[in-house]
């Protein structure tokens, strides 16, 4: 989708630079496509869009809305390409405009939630168990297990501080270092540090029950730190 707009920011490529495109720094990345060249913007499209969209999507818990927030970020970075200069990481300086972008959807829709939280449920009396989907009859009972396990930890992840569970998102389903964090957040790394180290306490005092499940590759990152 990104790479059909981008004619309307960038004309030809002014000449293709003498490394491979793909062994280039994001930031170079990002300097080449600043010249007009969109193949540049392509790779960092698929380097970075997975795991800003799977941040979004924690921040905000809403897949719809995490979609549109993440084609923002990168529209946002084609609109700016051609004043961009290596004054921070790639990464700090794309988190930090995904961040900022679910801030500002949190403070506008801060008061349509508050009053979502308070209707009493005439629409739909049911329990969250008599809304799920009998998977009896079409699950095995490990992927049963797998898929309570997610849901726990979705319930387990919306108990943290704000602070704790962006820490943890942006490391586990990201992938951003300690470093990074502390950059894109404006702390220091030992605070990142703490706060990802309460958060995991917080997690495993949730999630203790599956400490011994075996879980498949799809979950092995999310399970671990758990034990």
């Amino acid at each position: 989708m990104f790479l059909s707009v981008l004619g309307r920011f960038f004309g030809r490529s002014q000449g293709e630079p003498e490394v491979p495109l793909t062994e280039l720094a994001d930031e170079d990345l990002m300097l080449e496509f600043g010249k007009g060249n969109p193949a540049a913007f392509e790779i960092l499209l698929k380097r970075h869009q997975a795991p800003v969209f799977r941040y979004i999507l924690r921040f905000i818990s809403n897949r719809a809305q995490a979609e549109e927030l993440s084609q923002e970020v990168f529209l946002r970075v084609c609109k700016v390409a051609g004043r961009y200069s290596k004054k921070a990481k790639f990464t700090t300086w794309l988190y930090t405009i995904a961040r900022n972008l679910c801030i500002d959807h949190k403070r506008r829709t801060v008061n349509r939630v508050e009053l979502s939280l308070e209707r009493t449920g005439e629409e739909d009396d049911r329990s969250l168990a008599d809304r799920l989907p009998d998977t009896n009859r079409i699950m095995a009972s490990s992927e049963l297990v797998r898929d309570e396990f997610r849901r726990k930890l979705e319930e387990a992840l919306a108990t943290l501080p704000d602070e704790q569970r962006e820490v943890f998102t942006m490391r586990e389903f990201s992938g951003l270092k300690f470093r990074e964090i502390a950059d894109v957040l404006e702390v220091s790394e030992n605070t990142v540090k703490s706060r990802m180290r309460y958060a995991l306490e917080t997690l495993r005092g949730h999630l203790a029950a599956y400490s011994d499940f075996s879980f498949d590759a799809d979950d092995s990152s999310e399970a671990q730190h758990m034990r």
